[in-house]
């Protein structure tokens, strides 16, 4: 049977001949049961749906009836009923609308343009007229057909790319046409029309297109283009002939699922249960893949979500929780699940429940979350899980050792490869053991020109026996082919598993294989080899060149070392950082307990994160900003570990000073809670410098908005402290206090020399004077703060001053320039994932506008804000842009000259976490 939906709904049997339903409110089930992707849909909501709200006598009777008519149609084990609600049964490639969804997916996937176009075509093919077409205004419909019309778009964007890149742009511009026509305020689809035009040779015509996308920008929306599309414009006017469409800086990545540098190679039939349990047409919400370390659940994992990620528009998500600390509660899993899709930080009152914030935070997405390595804090993913499965659009994919076994999971046991039944011809053996097959594809890696012959078949069909099919084992053995044959290898192995395995006796046979291979590789090493890797096991989140010389060094030449375990695949590299595998890290770390090394090497990690925490952090004020930032962000976890280690030692000297080096990290990513529970972990610990413990106890008063101790706070540390303490107070409504510690910071700094606290304390006096009705004062104080932190290239500190500036300009005609200045605000807080700081820039630009006039552009930058505010589960700007778009005469409500917005600088929050 074929369900058709892109165009009118149509239904067809398995010969093709179409199944008549006559009934329009028949034919409405059908359309609200396909929307819902094979979910559960309750009497309720389809009564609702049908009927808007006005149900006819005896509704539940009426549906009833409606349903009856439905499966006389389709079949009665076509359209199911549960407790949960009614659903229709699709099966895989019935849906022409999935049939779409699936060809995009894998075109995307393609590197030939030539494949990738005639796939792309063939999906467009499946289009007859707009998605849902007999049903498209109706509400129960309307998210899913613009989310196809989305997808549309799209794919026909891709395809008009590739044939213009293929020298097929005077072949793409039909198409284009009708598209722009579609879509006159689409500015990518603009500036593909533009450079086919331009390709074909009509240079007049693609100028002409930009002109009328610029005059329709600004009568309708109040914006000029995007600098990608006037940057086209003005190479198309050069005549340059390699001009091209610029992505958008300001795109929200949508995943972070790593590109694997290796195929996936024998799990077809897992791959495709896994992704039918989570998409359709079930579509279980929890699937726990479980089974034995090196059995490739994670590898399963993110294929399956990365050939689902189109499915989910808010993002597919891998959530590494190897590192975690065995005792890390609920709501610190939480906060790493945050931090990785991107959200604003909800919660700062430490009775507040993360979790629930989450779950919050999450309804209405259609996000897909890999929660991967659990086995070590089970209870406490199963308590997140088992929150997060009350959204209706989250799918969970939790890898781990055992199951979660909270309602609703759905358990996957991941089985080792298949394992060839007797040696026979290769080919054979190739095609009936995937485990053979692998074993192929990386000897061929290890040794270019391997092959599987008569010859060598039975020594690898024993090393894959001996080797029980475990992946991870199976690839760390072919990589010693690159030393010895597979004759050798079998016999090693032989004489390998005849041996005790000593700490891997007790446990399963399957765990003792990958164990045993792993000892038998650590054997094969050179003792500074094993040093080296032992000593790596220390890093939580892997490591760089830097942080591997730091704790694995003694005279050996890392990078080399590091390269030959590379070689023998017990070490990965990805991009600039080298980590373990999970199993590896296991057997490591146990060898450098054996070893003695062990306190050793996690003070040197200590030592080193400490160390670089401290020079990193006067970077994050200053012209390298956004490079420093990255490298708190690549750390995090390495960090967190090391402050953890510190807190167990009771190293007050390491905490302390850790603590110090992270607080505006913190502050900058607004992880309030962290600091607020690192801080009263590290001032627990006795002793310790009392300069480093007076500055820990600040920044905890400032994190929690209460007055701070100033006698013992010296050097230029205290001069920030105290002006962040005075801007957390003033906006506390502490108001008084709060200044008086601005202008000891202003001081202090003119006395040091300090021109960053100045240019921040100045900035904050800005706000003050403003509040006070002094307008000159106020852009005078903001004019020199910009103007220093202009000076130091702190585009962090541009964003405080120029909002001042902004403020200011709202009071009068006159703003000065500081639209320009907060646009360019705007890109620097996105390119430094400033999420609050863009929000909030584009509510200045939007008040500005609407201070000229400007309602339509006003209007569009509060409906920016409001989106990325969405995204970001940013709760108090979603509520900002919702009073002031509520308005229908243009003005923001409750808007009075010289009155404060409710910003995150200069009013409405309060505490610390209104400051960012």
């Amino acid at each position: 049977m074929r369900f058709g939906v892109l165009g009118s709904l149509t239904v067809r049997d398995s010969d093709g001949d179409e199944v008549p339903i006559t009934e329009t409110k028949v034919l409405r089930v059908l359309a609200d049961l396909l929307v819902h992707d094979g979910r559960p849909v309750s009497a309720d909501q389809l009564i609702e749906d049908l009927w808007e709200g006005l149900p006819p006598g005896r509704p539940l009777n009426t549906l009833q009836t409606k349903i009856s008519q439905l499966r006389r149609a389709l079949g009665a084990e076509r359209v199911l009923r549960s407790p949960a609600g009614y659903r229709v049964r699709v099966e895989e490639g019935e849906l022409d609308s999935a049939r779409f969804r699936r060809a995009v997916e894998k075109a995307d996937r393609i590197d030939d343009p030539g494949a990738r176009a005639r796939l792309l075509a063939e999906a467009l093919d499946l289009w007859r007229g707009p998605a849902f077409a007999d049903f498209a205004d109706e509400p129960f419909v309307r998210a899913e057909a613009a989310c196809l019309e989305e997808l549309r778009v799209g794919a026909a964007e891709r395809l008009a790319e590739t044939r213009i890149e293929a020298g097929e742009g005077a072949g793409a511009v039909a198409g284009l046409r009708e598209l722009v026509e579609e879509h006159p305020l689409r500015e990518r689809l603009h500036g593909l029309y533009m450079l086919a035009l331009f390709r074909a040779g009509r240079q007049g015509d693609a100028l002409r297109v930009f002109h009328d996308l610029r005059t329709r920008l600004r009568d309708q929306l109040g914006v000029d283009p995007d600098p990608a599309i006037s940057g086209l414009y003005t190479s198309i006017l050069r005549q340059e002939p390699e001009a091209s469409v610029l992505p958008r800086v300001a795109d929200r990545p949508r995943s972070n699922l790593p590109s694997p540098p290796t195929a996936l190679i024998g799990r077809e039939s897992e791959s495709a249960h896994v992704r039918e349990l989570l998409s359709v047409p079930h579509g279980d919400r929890l699937v726990t893949l479980t089974g034995p370390g090196g059995v490739g659940k994670t590898r399963l994992a993110i294929a399956v979500a990365r050939s689902l990620a189109e499915g989910f528009p808010d993002g597919a998500w891998i959530v590494e929780l190897a590192g975690v600390d065995r005792g890390a509660t609920a709501a610190e899993l939480t906060e790493r699940v945050i931090t990785t899709l991107g959200l604003c930080e909800g919660v700062t009152d430490p009775g507040s429940d993360l979790v629930e914030w989450l779950r919050a935070a999450l309804e209405g997405r259609r996000t897909l979350v890999v929660l991967d390595n659990c086995e070590h804090v089970v209870a406490q993913v199963a308590e997140l899980a088992g929150t997060l499965l009350a959204v209706d659009g989250v799918r969970i994919v939790v890898t781990t050792q055992e199951s979660l076994d909270v309602p609703g999971e759905t358990v996957f046991p991941l089985a080792p490869l298949t394992l060839p039944e007797r040696v026979r011809d290769p080919r054979e053996m190739i095609a009936s053991s995937s485990a053979v097959r692998l074993f192929v594809e990386r000897a061929r890696a290890a040794s270019p020109g391997f092959a599987l012959t008569a010859e060598n078949a039975p020594a690898v069909a024993a090393i894959c026996r001996r080797l029980d099919g475990i992946p991870l084992a199976v690839e760390l053995v072919a990589a010693r082919l690159r030393a010895l044959t597979t004759e050798q290898i079998a016999a090693g192995l032989d004489d390998r598993f005849a041996l005790p395995t000593g700490p891997g006796r007790g446990r399963p046979t399957r765990q003792q294989t990958l164990r045993s291979m792993i000892d038998w590789s650590w054997h094969l090493l050179a003792d500074g080899e094993r040093g080296v890797l032992r000593r790596l096991a220390v890093h939580r989140d892997g490591c760089t060149l830097a942080g591997a010389r730091a704790v694995c060094a003694d005279g050996h030449d890392v990078l080399d070392v590091l390269s030959r375990l590379v070689d023998r695949s017990l070490v990965v590299r990805e991009g600039e950082r080298y980590r373990l595998l999970e199993s590896v890290a296991a057997y490591c770390l146990e060898r450098l307990a054996e070893s003695g090394e062990l306190e050793d090497a996690r003070r040197r990690f200590i030592a080193f994160h400490v160390r670089e925490a401290e020079r990193k952090d006067p970077l994050l004020r200053g012209a390298r900003q956004r490079r420093a930032l990255a490298w708190f962000d690549a750390e995090t976890v390495n960090l967190r570990h090391a402050l953890e280690l510190a807190v167990r030692g009771e190293d007050a000297d390491a905490a302390l000073r850790l603590v110090d080096a992270l607080a505006w990290y913190w502050r900058l990513r607004n992880r309030v809670a962290e600091a607020r529970r690192s801080f009263d972990a590290a001032l627990r610990i006795p002793g310790g410098p009392p300069r480093a413990r007076c500055l820990a106890e600040g920044w905890l008063a400032a994190f929690e908005g209460r007055v701070l101790r100033e006698d013992g706070l010296v050097g230029a540390a205290a001069s920030r402290l105290l002006w962040f303490a005075g801007s957390v107070l003033y906006r506390a409504g502490e108001r008084e206090a709060g200044r008086g510690l601005v202008e000891k910071a202003l001081a202090r700094a003119g006395e040091t020399g300090d021109r960053w606290v100045e240019a921040a304390a100045l900035a904050e006096r800005a706000g003050h004077r403003l509040d006070d009705g002094d307008v000159s004062a106020s852009r005078a104080d903001a004019r020199r703060s910009a103007g220093t932190f202009l000076d130091l290239a702190d585009r962090w500190g541009l964003l405080r001053a120029n909002a001042s500036l902004a403020r200011a300009a709202e009071t009068g005609p006159d703003d000065l320039g500081v639209t320009d200045l907060l646009e360019e605000d705007l890109r620097a807080a996105e390119e430094l994932g400033l999420w609050v700081d863009a929000i909030e820039t584009l509510f200045r630009l939007g008040r500005l506008a609407a201070a000229r006039g400007e309602h339509s552009r006003a209007r569009h930058l509060h409906e920016r804000a409001r989106r990325v505010a969405s995204e970001r589960s940013y709760s108090s700007g979603v509520v900002e842009a919702d009073v002031w778009l509520g308005r229908t005469d243009g003005a923001p409500a409750g808007s009075r000259a010289g009155q404060p917005p409710a910003d995150s600088l200069h009013g409405g929050g309060t505490g610390a976490a209104s400051v960012h």
